[in-house]
């Protein structure tokens, strides 16, 4: 009987083994097919791995935009995976009512704390969530009131120029300008989110290590999210964590801080309300209402705000809001210098303004928004270099998609990679890998046309409404640095 028992389970896993090998070629056959008109590498139509692959050599970017010059409008980047580069295809792909859902790469971007997400506008894959994240803050990030924390970030940019002063210029020292913009990035979001700086500037450091944190974690996002399943193994496994001690996410851990701080000082003061952070009181941590006030406001104003949303809004700018920052700072600046007649275009405009007294000393956001040859340099920073390399993914509805005339089955994920979209010869021009302000300095018409197809602009509208409070204010840092002509020469 031992016998024929062990012989039946030896037939069994005999004809099991090869029916579930079958199953999976199928299904592998299956994942080929439904995307088999859609052009690209052939071996990406096989696997996550060559993208996953692109992005870890830092140059996923350029790839992919080599990509889409070779196979056109659509390219298949995976097995599931489509890019676009059709600028039309905006509107219809990144919809306010939330048809295409995000993938989940955004799960891996998310922050954690203490074994829980936080949910974050930018990254949330729930719609219902992002609409409850966003409404109650989007007067916030109005331009009526953005405008008005030019107070806070005056003062960080005076004291960046006072640092540079001291610390290089009257040294003869090389500055790092790369470096000290991040670190201005930092303390300028510190000054709005929390009324403080980090430290950055005055201790000329990388502060608790915090640029290697937000490096380390949009690079480990940026990989992992190719393959997102992976993070479960990675950083998101039960027994891995069990077995291991994590550190808190530094960013995370510093604005949990200051909110506590904050709380204890409502607290002292006998405050009931967070309102009355608005009021003139004793103390200059609770008279400014900086957007850590702002959130705290929100969540009382609105019982249906999610528990973790203060922390998550202050998150979202102390973090991404001062990597924004400093990238298009970043590639504003080297542009300019590495183009000296942009930079002289530049400096006779401040000083045509200057002199018929339209700037004052600061210089007003008002008064900057009303140089037009700035507001080609910075909208022309974003089509060149935008900040975010990565397509935008999404995931196509129950009911499929046509894209650039292509018929995109339920669950694929598709976005529009800005580095290609911002390259498209029929909306910029043909000399598309050219830094050219002047191409924004057309007629209406045109210029519409292409303020509609740079993304940066356009998602700042809804998802990056965070990274506009800084948009704002980039014109006054500009200026400022452009009428310093030492960097000019």
């Amino acid at each position: 009987m031992a016998v024929i028992s062990i012989l039946a389970n030896s037939t069994a896993i005999t004809l099991i083994l090869p029916a579930l090998g079958l199953v999976y070629l199928a299904s592998w056959i299956y994942t080929y097919y439904r995307l088999s008109h859609i052009p690209g590498p052939w071996y990406a139509a096989w696997s996550d791995l060559p993208r996953m692959y692109w992005v870890w050599t830092g140059n996923s970017h350029l790839k992919q935009l080599e990509l889409h010059r070779k196979y056109g409008p659509l390219v298949r980047l995976g097995p599931d995976a489509v890019s676009v580069s059709d600028t039309t295809e905006i509107p219809n792909i990144y919809t306010f009512t939330g048809k295409f859902k995000k993938s989940n790469f955004y799960s891996v971007l998310g922050p954690y704390h203490r074994g829980q997400a936080i949910p974050m506008l930018f990254t949330t894959q729930d719609e219902n969530m992002h609409r409850r994240l966003r409404q109650p803050i989007a007067s916030i990030y109005s331009m009526t009131n953005l405008v008005g924390f030019e107070p806070f970030v005056d003062s960080t940019i005076h004291f960046f120029f006072e640092q540079i002063d001291t610390r290089f210029v009257a040294t003869n020292n090389v500055c790092d300008l790369s470096t000290w913009l991040q670190a201005f990035a930092f303390d300028v979001m510190g000054e709005i989110t929390v009324s403080k700086r980090l430290g950055f500037l005055a201790e000329d450091k990388n502060v608790s290590g915090l640029m290697n944190v937000l490096w380390d974690h949009f690079q480990y996002a940026a990989v992992v999210g190719q393959i997102p399943w992976l993070d479960k193994i990675f950083k998101k496994n039960p027994i891995i964590g069990y077995f291991r001690t994590t550190q808190p996410n530094a960013i995370v851990a510093y604005t949990f801080q200051q909110m506590m701080q904050r709380k204890k000082l409502l607290e002292e003061k006998g405050v009931s309300s967070v309102m009355a952070t608005a009021e003139t009181t004793a103390n200059p941590d609770l008279d400014r209402r900086d957007f850590m006030s702002r959130f705290f406001e929100a969540k009382i104003k609105d019982p249906k705000v999610p528990e973790m949303a203060s922390a998550a809004w202050s998150i979202s700018n102390i973090g991404a809001g001062s990597d924004t920052t400093a990238i298009t700072l970043r590639t504003i600046l080297y542009y300019l210098l590495k183009n000296p007649s942009t930079m002289q275009a530049l400096l006779d405009e401040i000083r045509t303004a200057k002199a018929a007294g339209k700037l004052s000393d600061p210089v007003t956001w008002h008064q900057a928004r009303e140089l037009p040859y700035l507001d080609a340099c910075i909208k022309e920073a974003g089509r060149v270099h935008p900040a975010f390399g990565l397509p935008l993914e999404r995931v196509v509805p129950p009911e499929g998609a046509n894209i650039c005339g292509k018929n995109l089955p339920p669950g694929t994920v598709v976005g529009v990679q800005m580095w290609a979209a911002h390259r498209d010869e029929t909306i910029f021009g043909d000399d598309v890998d050219a830094w050219r302000p002047e191409r924004w300095l057309v007629d209406e018409p045109k210029r519409w046309a292409m303020d509609k197809a740079l993304l940066t602009l356009e998602l700042a509208k809804d998802e990056w409404i965070v990274e506009s409070s800084w948009f704002v204010h980039q014109r006054d840092f500009l200026v400022r640095f452009s009428k310093r002509e030492k960097f000019a020469e």
